[in-house]
């Protein structure tokens, strides 16, 4: 529990501003390093960006991280977090890693394999140096629920998880400020759901999941108003690939950092019983589209990570969606998903899950219903202009240069 006199929210509260501030005033920084190196996206075909704009925001975004996790190592009651569980210095160690990694194919454009690779070396040395790996399965049925996971299991499959979630967010980054946003929004709700647990079932408050959970937070807003529809600066491949490997760590030490059978309750905290769901809640969005984007290109017998314009937010442009409305759709649906699952795994009411559906129907009919009726009156009323403005919402023109 927290020391006397100390409030572990307000730490929370400094870190993840800190982590803000970090990545918010180097993020310019950053931006005049790509233009100075050259990592610069130009507009391809399957881009919805019509001028060049900088990447390697990662190396803000970093940086911000770096700094809360320096700060809460000198707290009062967070620095106990470093005192147990994984092993922080070699979380940071793969962060610095496998945002090197990213840098590189921001500037050079790595083949896919190579990626590949790098992520799975930066995954490998956090789960197997750093101990951020599922020690058990609890599933509830059977005489004994709790599946403990040999070193030769955990490994593997605690790898595969996190370089799934790592090209899922990776996979999301093609609009202005989504990827940030929806990393934003996934480690809030896994915050809210490790320090609920804390506060209520006397699990330490200062754990590994509820400080990654927020200083993630903190620098993905932190790098939003730079990165907001118009971007000035992409976070590009070191970026969504950091942040999408410490959603991960965050999404794996929360689900396994405490046994379920010691609650009172274990079936009342249904991420608990069933790890893997929370995690597949909170990144839904990321992961149906990377799923839709393998079998889609699988199908046509190239690569899975051929790239292509048919991911969900190219689908929502052509729906007829502007920009902002697009990325802002996306967040609500990682908003619905991730708090949703938190708040019916904490209260475990039905209601919760009434509300979710209304939300979801809601929220679709609004998806199909309202870009037909703008393109009508804008049909109607003003017939060139009208065309003009579709291609341009297609193609991303009227954006700031660099």
């Amino acid at each position: 529990m927290s020391s006397a006199g100390t409030h572990p929210s307000l730490e929370y509260v400094l870190v993840a501003a800190v982590a803000g501030a970090g990545t918010f005033l180097t993020t310019p920084i950053a931006r005049g390093i790509a233009v100075a190196w050259g990592a610069i996206a130009r507009p391809r075909d399957r881009d919805v960006h019509a001028v060049a704009i900088p990447r390697l925001g990662g190396l803000a975004i970093l940086t911000g991280l770096s700094l809360a996790v320096f700060v809460a190592r000198q707290l009062p009651t967070l620095s106990a977090a470093f005192d147990k569980g994984p092993e922080f210095q070699w979380i940071m160690a793969s962060a610095v890693l496998i945002c090197f990694i990213g840098a590189l194919d921001d500037r050079y454009e790595l083949d896919s394999i190579t990626k590949l690779a790098g992520q799975v070396l930066a995954t490998g040395l956090m789960v197997t140096r750093g101990g951020v790996q599922l020690a058990f399965l609890y599933l509830p049925f059977g005489d004994n629920g709790t599946f403990i996971l040999s070193r030769d299991i955990a490994i593997p499959l605690t790898i595969l998880l996190i370089v799934v979630t790592v090209n899922a967010i990776n996979f999301i980054d093609g609009l202005d400020g989504l990827a940030a946003g929806v990393t934003a929004i996934a480690a809030a709700s896994f915050f809210v759901f490790s320090y609920n647990l804390a506060q209520n079932h006397r699990i330490d408050v200062a754990a590994a999941p509820t400080l990654l959970s927020a200083v993630l937070v903190g620098a993905c807003i932190g790098f939003l108003p730079h990165n907001f529809v118009p971007a000035r600066v992409f976070m590009g491949d070191s970026g969504s690939m950091l942040i999408g490997l410490m959603l991960a760590a965050a999404a794996t030490t929360a689900t396994t950092s405490t046994d379920p059978q010691t609650l009172d309750n274990a079936g009342k905290y249904l991420p608990i019983a069933l790890p893997l769901l929370l995690t597949a809640a909170v990144l839904a969005i990321p992961l149906i589209d990377l799923m839709l984007a393998v079998v889609r290109r699988m199908s046509r017998r190239q690569s899975p990570f051929a790239p292509d314009k048919r991911h969900l937010h190219h689908r929502l442009l052509e729906l007829g969606h502007s920009h902002r409305r697009a990325v802002l759709l996306m967040y609500f649906w990682t908003f619905l998903l991730a708090f949703g699952s938190t708040a019916y795994s904490l209260l475990h009411d039905t209601w919760v899950l009434v509300v979710l559906v209304m939300a979801a129907v809601a929220v679709g009919t609004m998806m199909l219903i309202v870009p037909r009726v703008q393109r009508r009156r804008r049909v109607a009323h003003f017939p060139d202009q009208a065309q003009w403005r579709a291609d341009a919402s297609r193609s991303g023109a009227g954006r700031g240069a660099p």
